[in-house]
């Protein structure tokens, strides 16, 4: 059928003075000033969208710091790559950051860089030849770290910072672990067998690398419990991290614990589903808030711990 054309004389229109718009010249962003300061860079940034949420996201941090709330630090080992270690270390230090956690790579990056001061291995280079994963001591290092947590009945993060802090490693300074040790602030590892490149050496020993991390479920567990208006921070984990802290709010709300208003933040240079779903959203539902900030962690992060440490 051949529709005649549509008469466009009886459109409906309105004042736009009478509309709502969702973007304003009071939320636009202030020209920078030479000489300026950095809570100046702050307040110069629209309030719009992410620039918007960094500055709510800093905030909370520190309020929640101010008055002694968690403030949970999760993350994927590209962190530790990225080179951040000694920006979370400074938040441990300052009695910002209440707990680490990573997954299995985290210990692999953080015993690297405290033992040579470097790590992150050409994967494309070494994986043509099956020598990928196999430095020896990066092995015997963690799997001893490993019997170690299963003899004294500690958990792995515990057990790698004390190890690297009993083994005097050149670089200890730079290690998340040796500082939690130091510090005595929990740092735990969840691992997924078969994921790390200590899993393929012979002296792994799969049972007592699964007690260690149960453990630090527990550990963690336990400070989410505490989480009532406090901070939970997804930093680069896209699995791992995400599901645990999914399993452990529940555990809490089961147990009886109070989670009801908390923060959760999640940073990434891409939106991954289980963040988004496990940490940003399904938790906070009711009176808590989440928050998802794109971008690279070698320039959020400094961001976001300078603009804490000067809000404090």
């Amino acid at each position: 059928m051949n529709n005649p054309p549509l008469d466009f004389s009886q459109v409906k229109t309105y004042s736009i003075k009478d509309r709502k718009s969702l973007g304003s010249k009071d939320a636009f962003a202030s020209v920078w000033k030479k000489g300026g300061r950095l809570p100046d860079f702050l307040a110069s940034l629209p309030a719009i969208l992410a620039g918007n949420d960094i500055k709510a996201v800093i905030q909370a941090i520190a309020l929640a710091a101010r008055k002694k709330k968690q403030v949970c630090f999760a993350m994927g080992g590209h962190v530790i790559k990225t080179g951040m270690n000694p920006i979370i270390i400074d938040l441990m230090e300052k009695e910002i950051l209440t707990m680490i956690s990573m997954n299995g790579s985290g210990i692999i990056h953080d015993l690297e860089v405290a033992y040579t001061g470097s790590t992150s291995e050409d994967v494309a280079a070494t994986l043509k030849d099956g020598s990928f994963g196999m430095a020896k001591e990066t092995s015997a290092l963690l799997n001893q770290a490993i019997k170690n947590a299963d003899k004294q009945s500690i958990g792995l993060g515990r057990a790698v910072g004390e190890m690297i802090l009993a083994e005097n490693l050149p670089h200890k300074h730079l290690s998340l672990n040796a500082a939690g040790a130091r510090l005595d602030i929990p740092v735990t590892v969840h691992v997924a067998i078969g994921t790390d490149i200590i899993h393929m050496h012979p002296d792994f020993d799969a049972g007592a690398c699964g007690a260690a991390s149960h453990r630090d479920f527990k550990l963690f567990a336990a400070q989410v419990a505490g989480l009532e208006k406090g901070i939970f921070i997804n930093a680069g984990s896209a699995v791992i991290l995400p599901e645990v802290f999914l399993k452990a709010v529940t555990l809490a709300r089961n147990l009886g614990a109070c989670l009801d208003a908390f923060t959760t933040v999640n940073l990434d240079f891409i939106r991954h589903y289980r963040p988004m779903t496990n940490v940003v959203n399904r938790p906070t539902l009711g009176k808590g808030k989440g928050y998802a900030i794109v971008g690279h962690h070698e320039i959020l992060i400094p961001l976001i711990a300078a603009g804490v440490i000067e809000s404090l």
